[in-house]
């Protein structure tokens, strides 16, 4: 795990490339490394500050350059598979100075091109120059685990892991990308290619880029796509075949995470997600797992106990520590710096707190992301599932929404608690107010949209003074039912943008390398072709893997309310932050 940034410009800019690779060295602390090559009229800068993982020697350092000197290599990332890569090169007669995957990356795209990417199971991104073909090819993961951003202006391109690495360029200007400003009101961060500033993109997940250094163009190739296997027949097997499989590639993909030459441990919310994962790696009787855990003294927020209950089930070395409000109110003064544009999920204050307590005791902590976007766990698609045939019917509809607007969200909230606690949701004034929101939608795909908004898009629309049609980021597949479509939209968008956003800067900032089993590329093809009525069935989303999971772990110890990293933000914006509201919502301030 890494930070990488690149410059093309011409003229020679060492100081420029030194300062951008200075702001992101907590990327990685272990080393830092910088190239300069000249191809023409034109200068490549490459740089790369490394935490070394796999090969913790000097061997190991990038910017990494070919026997033939042809290739040059940065990289931020793992290919886990990388051993049996070697191997397969190995016996075409390719020889090895070092034991890290930067070396088996480079010289499988030196043998394969960029097809080298088919053969990869891994969270990665990489900038490969061919000197010989004078171009540059920048390369994002599947899922999107790996962030890279890129910049052109004026004959400048330059690329980085973060946009704080651009403020160090001669020609970058803050300019502000309004156009973007509805997706961040709506949904709370800015959704890819789009960044907060002109000229600058983020890099889509399963997309490479490819520069030619002589004309100074690039083209964007999308080289793989998760709705090509959504669009798939399904599978006719049984549910017992499909569960057996899952279990292999389930428990290929966590041990697979588990290469490294510095300790590993587990994030351990108690939740299914991180429990299976938890499980599965505790089948190896011959590692003493550790899992990490954070507590809040707010029994509404807490999930400390369920995961001290899994912890001693499957007796792990755990460490818990509970967080203070001071605690998080501490780290909000870090967010900006570390999250370089607007970003408004709460919960990437206690991932911040959680994965500095686990930098204490390792250098690597698995992390359970993307479950629910790809064994469907949220709320929201159940709850759109029974709703979906209102649409065919205005009386159902208007029915539905008049019995909505006889109860306030705090009367929602009043009947929750009434209920038995197994039947409680948590967070239960939000989701009923978008809940009531999707209900008067006009179309499924705007259902879906005001079901995952913050904010109803006709009052953004009002705010920003823009046509409310404009922003509307979902796309609905004709040919794939309302549960597929919502699943495939979240795991392309809110997954990658927000949560997987979240998750790599809270690691970061920390040193600490974030490893994601349940985004392996092979579990969501293969999930994509499993029938949804084998997902969500008898009422309950994550059928399969709460059913994996009960073979590893008593179903009593789990089975509890979905709850997450919640933090009591509207209690802290009427007071602890009262101060900082009001600084930042100061007319004389505010220029759109």
């Amino acid at each position: 795990m890494c930070g990488l940034i690149g410059l093309i410009s011409n003229q020679k800019q060492d100081e420029v490339l030194d300062a951008m690779l200075e702001v992101l060295d907590y990327r990685g602390p272990d080393d830092c490394g910088g190239l300069i090559h000249q191809s023409g009229e034109r200068f490549v800068h490459l740089g790369q500050n490394r935490l070394a993982i796999q090969d913790t020697s000097d061997n190991g350092h990038q910017p990494f350059v070919s026997d033939c000197g042809q290739y040059v290599l940065v990289f931020n990332g793992e290919v886990y598979n990388f051993k049996a890569i070697r191997v397969e090169l190995e016996a075409l007669g390719q020889a090895f100075v070092s034991g890290s995957d930067t070396e088996v990356l480079l010289y499988a795209y030196k043998q394969w091109g960029i097809k080298c990417i088919d053969k990869f199971i891994g969270m990665f991104v990489f900038a490969m120059l061919d000197k010989s073909e004078n171009n540059l090819t920048l390369v994002r993961d599947r899922a999107g685990v790996k962030p890279l951003y890129y910049y052109d202006d004026n004959g400048e391109f330059a690329f980085a892991s973060e946009l704080k690495s651009f403020h160090h360029l001669p020609s970058f200007s803050k300019q502000l990308n309004k156009s973007v400003l509805p997706y961040y009101f709506q949904f709370g961060y800015i959704p890819a290619p789009h960044t907060i500033f002109e000229n600058t993109f983020k890099l889509e997940a399963g997309y490479y880029l490819q520069y030619d250094l002589l004309s100074n163009t690039y083209e964007n190739i999308q080289y793989w796509d998760v709705e090509e296997y959504y669009l798939k027949e399904k599978t006719k097997n049984s549910e017992q075949q499909i569960m057996e499989d899952l279990e292999d590639l389930l428990t290929d993909a966590v041990n697979l995470r588990m290469v490294s030459d510095v300790p590993v441990g587990v994030f351990l919310s108690g939740g299914y997600d991180s429990t299976l994962v938890t499980a599965l790696l505790a089948q190896d009787k011959s590692r003493q797992l550790h899992t990490f855990t954070i507590g809040f003294e707010d029994k509404k927020y807490n999930e400390a106990e369920h995961a001290k209950v899994v912890s001693q089930h499957f007796k792990t070395k755990h460490t818990e520590y509970y967080v203070s409000n001071q605690d998080m109110l501490e780290k909000i003064k870090s967010l900006p710096f570390y999250y370089d544009e607007p970003f408004a999920d709460s919960s990437s204050i206690p991932t911040m707190i959680v994965a500095e307590l686990a930098k204490k005791d390792a250098t690597v902590a698995l992390s359970a992301d993307g479950g629910d976007e790809t064994f469907c766990g949220y709320s929201k698609y159940f709850m759109l599932q029974r709703f979906e045939s209102t649409f065919n019917s205005s009386f159902k509809k208007g029915s539905i929404n008049k019995l909505l607007n006889l109860f306030s969200e705090k009367q929602a909230e009043r009947v929750n608690s009434w209920l038995p606690k197994k039947r409680q949701s948590t967070n239960i004034q939000d989701k009923y107010m978008k809940f009531k929101r999707a209900m008067g939608s006009e179309s499924l795909s705007e259902m879906f949209c005001n079901a995952s908004s913050y904010v109803d898009k006709q009052d953004v629309s009002r705010f920003l003074k823009l046509d409310s049609n404009l922003f509307n980021k979902y796309q609905f597949n004709q040919d794939l039912s309302f549960m597929d479509n919502m699943m495939l939209n979240d795991y392309k968008t809110f997954m990658v943008d927000d949560v997987l956003t979240k998750v790599d800067r809270a690691c970061m900032s920390n040193s600490l390398e974030g490893r994601e089993p349940l985004l392996d590329h092979r579990i969501i093809e293969f999930m994509a072709r499993v029938p949804i009525d084998i997902k969500y069935k008898n009422k309950q989303g994550k059928h399969l893997l709460r059913q994996i999971l009960y073979k590893h772990i008593p179903k009593e110890l789990v089975d509890k309310p979905k709850a997450g990293f919640q933090i009591p933000l509207v209690d802290w914006m009427l007071k602890d932050l009262k101060s900082l509201v009001n600084k930042h919502l100061n007319l004389s301030l505010i220029h759109i």
